[in-house]
């Protein structure tokens, strides 16, 4: 009797099932990665795919805003026309959209 009232704060049966402890902490990882971690490996992949495929006379915008013809393409960076006589090396990472060839 006095060893049921120094263990009045736990329960009777025994220890809860592990499972059951854990399920809302994994229910919480399973939102986080189709929610947040799946759609953003996706824009990633897109974002590699559209910088791979840039070749010259395409027109772009860079992460900094500015509007110009890819004119040469390096393997890390390409040289943008954006006036008739001012041309910009920047890098590929550098391009934020691809507008079109036209």
């Amino acid at each position: 009797m006095w060893y049921n009232i120094l263990l009045a704060g736990q329960p009777a049966e025994g220890a809860p099932n592990p499972l059951v402890t854990f399920l809302p902490l994994i229910l919480i990882f399973v939102v986080f990665y189709f929610f947040l971690i799946r759609p953003q490996k996706k824009k990633e992949e897109q974002r590699q795919k559209m910088i791979a495929a840039l070749k010259k006379g395409d027109k772009v915008v860079t992460i900094g805003g500015i509007h110009g013809t890819v004119t040469q393409v390096d393997d890390t960076s390409i040289l943008l026309q954006v006036d008739s006589n001012t041309k910009l090396r920047v890098e590929k990472s550098a391009v934020a959209t691809v507008l079109s060839k036209d």
